[in-house]
């Protein structure tokens, strides 16, 4: 057998929580490695999302996902402005539709201050037509605090961090399977493929995969099978708009089951683009069917009836990885699995880390180290 590398720390995923975790586990002096199997980083869920920067509010309070995404939140806002990458507070608009769906927008405002999101406010129809004059409601909820990141500038600092405190990412080394060592050893053996294989003992893995990190659990031998979770997948497209868009702040609609609605969220310069729907799927596949748009083009009219035939265009897709599948309603909560968890002193899994996994990156690390320090 090929002789092993000595390693300190391995991160599996340059993804932007992968790399948010390196970063943190660098700045507390860790040796640390991240493999990715892709040829780029954050190729994969991290480049086909909202780009939104989520305030915290439809996550039941004491779940993973609402502590971690209001503190990531007040985490990302400050460390953007430090660093000088593009993002933006526009502020969000979730708007109820009919007048049935104004009851759920109250239950929102109590949600949002129970997990610390202090600064929504109710909006009457007349007010929400002077603030967005173009979309109709019978009552929005304003979420000020919730805005958009360059999420590619976000994961080029986070990797800039890492290299500047003695840390390494490698491209295109996938990991083929993995044996948890036992005796005073107690780390982890990896066997890495791509152009350049190599073995590498490590005192301590993070699989934070993504969509691959069931796949990568289940092929380390030696860990216990009972505690890697369900996945479903839940695929989301996207459509751009072309034209002007309608309104300055983001525009959602009441949530669907397993996701937020089809939503108008706004890049850097302000184009518009709408989406995700979800569909639940079996496989891993990034096609964007154009008939999808005939229930883009329903979906949005509910709030912004004007929006012209014809200015919708097949965009990108996204994979989710949830842990409920559509017949638990399609939430779930973030999994990240401690060694307690896992049942072995050098492995922590991260699974389920979808939206707002980008928010909650800096958290989420947080959160990772402190399991890694014992």
């Amino acid at each position: 057998m090929t002789e092993a590398y000595q390693l300190d720390c391995v991160v599996i995923g340059a993804g932007v929580v992968g790399l948010a975790i390196a970063r943190e586990l660098a700045l507390l002096g860790r040796d640390v490695m991240v493999l990715e199997a892709e040829p780029l980083i954050g190729s994969i869920t991290s480049s086909r999302n909202s780009e939104v920067i989520h305030a915290g509010l439809y996550y039941p309070t004491g779940s993973l996902k609402a502590e971690l995404c209001v503190s990531g939140k007040r985490s990302l806002y400050d460390y953007c402005r430090d660093r000088h990458i593009a993002h933006r507070a526009c502020g969000k608009l979730v708007v109820a539709s009919s007048s049935d769906e104004v009851g759920y927008l109250e239950k929102l405002l109590q949600q949002a201050g129970a997990n610390g999101v202090d600064d929504c406010r109710l909006l009457d129809a007349r007010e929400l037509a002077v603030i967005e004059p173009h979309i109709r409601g019978h009552a929005a909820l304003l979420s000020p605090s919730t805005g958009i990141v360059d999420s590619h500038g976000l994961m080029a600092a986070f990797e800039a961090d890492i290299a500047d405190h003695g840390g390494m990412i490698v491209l295109n080394a996938p990991v083929i399977r993995g044996e948890a060592l036992g005796g005073s050893d107690a780390g982890i053996r990896l066997f890495v493929g791509g152009r350049e294989p190599a073995v590498i003992d490590a005192r301590l893995v993070v699989n934070a995969a993504g969509l691959g990190a069931w796949a990568v659990s289940q092929s380390i031998a030696g860990l216990d099978a009972g505690a890697i979770p369900e996945r479903h997948y839940a695929k989301g497209c996207y459509f751009s708009l072309s034209g002007r868009a309608p309104a300055t702040h983001l525009i959602y609609p009441v949530p669907e089951k397993g996701g937020l609605g089809v939503h108008l969220t706004l890049d850097l310069a302000g184009q518009g683009r709408f989406g995700p729907d979800v569909e639940w799927v079996e496989t891993i596949d990034y096609d964007v069917d154009p008939r999808r748009a005939d229930r883009f083009y329903a979906a949005i009219r509910r709030y912004w009836p004007d929006l012209p035939d014809g200015a919708l265009q097949p965009a990108y897709a996204g994979m989710r990885p949830k842990l409920a599948g559509p017949e638990a309603g399609g939430g779930g909560d973030f999994m990240i699995s401690g060694p307690a968890e896992t049942s072995h002193p050098a492995f922590i899994a991260l699974y389920g880390i979808e939206s707002p996994g980008m928010t909650a990156s800096m958290a989420i690390a947080r959160r990772v180290s402190r399991m890694a320090q014992g």
